[in-house]
């Protein structure tokens, strides 16, 4: 389960055994939300018990690091399917 990175008490991953579109999970204490890559930027797809403001945070947090997020992505899959 590659974690991305931390910020705001939350952990941005996803999981390792993980299906198209790309999208990034993210946990935190209390809540969990889920943002999928529409081709220009990573949309809120659900979420569970998150306060609004936290939303916000993630919010930027998720188009400050989009770049980041998706080569992530593409970096981890291309190396695990090259290992099948």
């Amino acid at each position: 389960m590659p974690d991305l990175f931390r910020a705001h008490g939350f952990v941005f991953m996803f999981f390792s055994l993980e299906h198209a579109p790309i999208h990034v999970h993210v946990v935190g204490k209390d809540g969990d939300a889920k943002y999928e890559w529409d081709g220009e930027r990573l949309i809120l797809q659900q979420q569970h018990n998150i306060k609004s403001s936290d939303l916000r945070k993630i919010r930027t947090m998720i188009d400050d690091n989009a770049d980041i997020i998706v080569s992530r992505w593409n970096q981890y899959f291309k190396e695990v399917k090259n290992e099948d």
